[in-house]
């Protein structure tokens, strides 16, 4: 698992995106060989996030094949024009969410980003967990929706709210890299790392 791609459109919410790629290259500091890189979903050279950061992704999400995929969440629950809730309108995005899963790709959704897996078909199935606001709206997908802060189902991760995201990455790191990694990282960041994961038959 060396290209980490994070997946960031007009209205993500920022601490969904900007938390895991700090820690992921933070790990990447204390030996995690990965090459973590913002991806647009689509052309374009600015993208502005829900509270109005405005961030330079490294290039558009089709030009490369993560091995693994993290999907931020965000404009999920009140229906926003810009935001998780018109990607999965959109199409494109679980789309590709979908073809990266394909190509052997483990894919992790951040808060609502999960519903961007729930609209790919990846969490069909499967234990899963989002924001809490959004858990009626999962549950009533294929998912079997857990009580957890992240759910671990192998080559489908998902979290619970906007900081659980913070979780989810460092699980990965320690799953991926080892506890001294992830330890490394968790003292780097000043975080006390929080161990509520549901892992499925898969994780």
């Amino acid at each position: 698992m060396d290209a980490v791609a994070i997946a960031c459109f007009d209205g993500f919410d920022e601490l969904d995106a900007i938390g895991p790629y700090e820690v992921f290259e933070n790990a990447a500091r204390f030996g995690a060989s990965w090459d973590v890189t913002l991806r647009s979903v689509r052309e374009s050279g600015t993208v502005t996030a829900s509270h109005g950061l405005r961030v330079e992704p490294d290039g558009p999400l089709a030009d490369v094949t993560p091995d693994l995929l993290v999907v931020a969440g965000g404009g999920w629950n009140d229906r926003s024009d810009a935001g998780v809730w018109m990607e999965t309108e959109r199409g494109d995005l679980p789309e590709a969410v979908a073809a990266a899963h394909d190509r052997g790709a483990t894919v992790a959704g951040v808060c609502t980003g999960g519903m961007v897996l729930a609209r790919a078909g990846l969490l069909d199935g499967r234990p899963a967990v989002t924001h809490g606001g959004a858990l009626e709206d999962l549950r009533a997908t294929d998912a079997t929706v857990v009580d957890a802060r992240v759910v671990d189902d192998g080559d489908v991760l998902t979290c619970g709210g906007v900081t659980s995201g913070l979780d989810l990455a460092v699980h990965l790191v320690e799953r991926e890299w080892g506890a001294d990694v992830a330890a490394a990282v968790c003292e780097e960041m000043e975080y006390e790392q929080r161990d509520d994961v549901f892992r499925g038959e898969s994780g």
